[in-house]
């Protein structure tokens, strides 16, 4: 079966076998879940004609084919963008310091991380988001005393995490330890001293980003509603087909009955 076949053609038992395969790559790929499947090969085997079997697997990549990458979180950025956002100079007139005792502070939104940033936390907490951050060089170094407090730093994702710090009945979050950089991308150290208190490092998409992918998805899954329908209206549509042909096979099984039976009459008619 081709893409450009007229729908109306009736399509063969190896065209339907062909669409089953696509359908169970799918479901052992996680595509589609058994319910589905089993509507969608339910409609494929009920399938006339190639009209009837081009939506049944319109959404999905054919058997065999390897399908694009896709990224659930952030396609890599280019180095150009990175080097946007690395503006290098000095540290003057930046914010380069934070305490919070019993309070807090925030770093986050359009900023610059200086090349040394030093905060302190006793009884309190501080955020630093470098998401949307501009950073003074490639390389920053975050030192954090946290002291019966805590300090929670937010990298985007392809930066380069290093952990340092020391922790004495806390500690530091060594997880984002290990992940790739994107090519040209800055690293972040994070060292400092942590009593009964901790230095959290976590990676997250910038705010856009989440947007964007929220409506991409919002996006797919009313594809994935019309597809549904369309194929629903295609298997009712082949099962009215189906039931039309049945009844002009019951007429044509009743004609040599009744010829035979006027033929009846006649024969009495000759005696």
């Amino acid at each position: 079966m081709t893409d450009d076949a007229a729908p109306d053609l009736r399509a063969s038992d190896n065209d339907r076998e062909r669409v089953a395969d696509i359908l169970r790559e799918a479901l052992a790929e996680g595509r589609l879940d058994m319910e589905e499947f089993g509507e969608r090969l339910d409609a494929t085997y009920r399938a006339r004609t190639y009209g009837e079997l081009a939506p049944i697997t319109r959404d999905l990549p054919a058997a065999g084919v390897t399908a694009p990458a896709v990224s659930l979180t952030k396609d890599p950025a280019p180095s150009d963008d990175w080097a946007g956002r690395i503006v290098g100079g000095d540290d003057a007139g930046r914010s380069s310091w934070a305490v919070a005792v019993m309070s807090g502070f925030q770093r986050k939104g359009r900023w610059t991380a200086p090349r040394q940033f030093n905060c302190f936390a006793f009884w309190g907490g501080g955020d630093i988001d470098l998401r949307e951050a501009n950073f003074a060089d490639r390389e920053i170094v975050i030192n954090a005393i946290a002291i019966m407090g805590g300090v929670d730093i937010t990298v985007p994702p392809g930066v380069e995490v290093v952990v340092r710090g020391i922790g004495i009945m806390g500690g530091f979050d060594h997880r984002e330890e290990g992940v790739p950089a994107e090519p040209g991308a800055p690293r972040v150290i994070v060292t400092g001293f942590a009593f009964w208190g901790g230095v959290g490092v976590q990676r997250k998409l910038p705010r856009a980003e989440k947007q964007r992918l929220r409506e991409e998805r919002r996006r797919q899954k009313l594809e994935r509603k019309a597809n549904r329908r369309e194929l629903d209206a295609s298997s009712r549509s082949a099962s009215w087909d189906g039931g039309l042909h049945g009844l002009h096979g019951s007429g044509a099984e009743e004609h040599p009955e009744r010829r035979d039976g006027r033929g009846g009459h006649g024969g009495h008619g000759g005696h």
